[in-house]
């Protein structure tokens, strides 16, 4: 176990979030979270951006916006 630092951190904190990381990395950034409140609060804003994304992509428009945008694809 290393501790990353903050820099590494806040760059891989995407790929981190999505697990998208080598087991070793996404390890060494969980126990820097754990110790480290700047890059824990970041990965706190991370988590919350994600989740209303996440949300805003599972509502449907409304039907006349719909049928209005695929009348103009058309």
């Amino acid at each position: 176990m290393t501790d990353c630092g903050c820099d590494k951190a806040k760059a891989e904190l995407e790929e981190y979030l999505h697990r998208e990381l080598s087991a070793q990395d996404f390890t060494d950034i969980s126990d820097h979270l754990a110790t480290c409140a700047d890059c824990s609060d970041e990965h706190l804003i991370g988590l919350t951006l994600t989740a209303k994304v996440q949300k805003a992509c599972q509502e449907k428009a409304p039907e006349e916006l719909r049928a209005a945008v695929l009348n103009q694809l058309r």
